[in-house]
């Protein structure tokens, strides 16, 4: 549960800085004479050249203000480019704090519709993101439409994009990976690559954690393949100095080809075993259990979960259907539930079943039990004291953070029905 605290801090979904990292007072890391980082659980950085200043990423609404002071401690000279690597409000959040009179904002073409997607669905994602980062839920305003998002970029660009600033050269590629918008900026003078979230370092030792293929909260298909070009894309590069999104710089070509090259080989890894069993005719929920990174990976799931990603890369390839023609169909199978407690003579072997799972060390099965049981009395007392154990004990098992910030709802959701009783 330690590694899970600090990871938080560094998390890529993340939207908001705890009140603890806000007391630690982050400063500001010099990369080098011209680039300077703002380490605010996501990162800004600034780049200054004898003829203005460029911004790649801002922050989330709430350390912007910080970010800003901080980086603009360092130069006041203007902002004459800021640079979005992706779309997630965690990059964006600072944008008007640091436009100016003629700030040209770029990003990769599918910033548009990534933006659009976001706020198309601002209601479905408000209570999950609240869930999975244990804060209140914030209130939705009236649907956007499907293209109501706020469009801050002034150049959009396909595959590559170049300009030059007092003398230095930025080139930018498009590098899909976490998003589809996902862009790497490629400083050729430093030998430095700015590469937003394809890399989650978290800033921690060794190992680093699988990244989410697949994110809870719900995403479209994040394609594998494409993330793994990407990376291959940032290799080919021979950068020096790696600056992600979030944590750490990473300095030395070799470091960060010995990170990179592990990483993209543990997606592949994922990718080929899900494909190779779909071709097999396996199912996604035994792929979900046999699919396991090798030990010689050294990676943990921290953040993402491989079974997860098992699951976003099979039903990113094929969709929902699989072949049992009882799916075919809207009733979903909670619907019997109900008939099954009736069938066992009511609640109470059901849940001396979901007891003697827990006691057997199966968690999960006695989870589908007690949603059998709440189907059939949503305020099962048994039930729903079987439950919030179960999910306790899920939770005290868990390394992953998103796993324990959705399982944190469930328990409290569990406590507010047995308190209401």
């Amino acid at each position: 549960m330690s590694r899970i605290i600090t990871v938080a801090l560094f998390l890529c979904a993340s939207v908001a800085m705890s009140a603890q990292a806000q007391q630690e007072q982050p400063k500001v890391v010099r990369i080098n004479d011209s680039i300077y980082m703002a380490p605010l659980g996501s990162n800004a950085y600034l780049v200054t050249t004898p003829e203005g200043n460029v911004v790649i990423d801002t922050g989330t609404s709430d350390v912007a203000p910080e970010a800003r002071k901080l980086l603009g401690a360092e130069s006041h000279a203007p902002v004459k480019w800021i640079i979005l690597t992706h779309g997630h409000v965690d990059h964006i959040g600072g944008i008007s704090l640091w436009k100016e009179g003629g700030t040209q904002i770029i990003a990769q073409r599918n910033y548009v519709e990534l933006v659009n997607y976001v706020a198309r669905l601002e209601g479905f994602f408000a209570p999950r993101n609240a869930a999975a980062f244990n804060r209140p839920s914030e209130a939705v305003g009236p649907w956007a439409g499907n293209y109501g998002a706020k469009i801050d970029p002034t150049i959009l660009f396909d595959e590559k994009y170049e300009f030059t600033l007092g003398g230095l050269q930025f080139q930018l590629f498009s590098t899909p990976g976490e998003t589809p918008d996902h862009l790497t900026v490629w400083i050729p003078k430093y030998k430095a690559a700015f590469i937003g979230d394809n890399y989650n370092g978290f800033g921690e030792p060794e190992p680093m954690s699988f990244p989410n293929i697949y994110a809870l909260r719900g995403t479209k298909p994040r394609w594998a393949l494409d993330w793994i070009r990407s990376i291959d894309k940032v290799l080919e590069l021979k950068p020096e100095v790696l600056l992600s999104g979030h944590g750490e710089p990473i300095s030395g070509n070799a470091e960060i080809t010995s990170r990179l090259t592990r990483f993209r080989d543990a997606i592949q890894y994922v990718h080929d075993e899900v494909v190779k069993g779909m071709n097999s005719g396996k199912d996604v929920f035994t792929l979900m259990r046999e699919i396991k990174l090798p030990g010689s990976f050294n990676i943990i799931e921290s953040f993402g979960k491989v079974s997860w990603c098992v699951r976003g890369i099979y039903d990113g390839y094929a969709g929902w259907f699989d072949m049992n023609p009882s799916t075919m169909y809207e009733l979903p199978p909670s619907s019997v539930y109900p008939d099954l407690v009736r069938l066992a003579g009511g609640p109470e072997p059901l849940v001396r079943l979901a007891q003697e799972k827990l006691e057997a060390d199966k968690p999960v099965e006695a989870l589908h039990l007690t949603d059998v049981v709440l189907a059939y009395d949503p305020i099962n007392n048994a039930a729903l004291g079987a439950r919030l154990k179960t999910l306790e004990y899920l939770r005290e098992h868990s390394e992953n953070y998103i796993e324990v910030g959705y399982l944190e709802y469930g328990i409290k959701a569990t406590k507010e029905k047995l308190a209401s009783k």
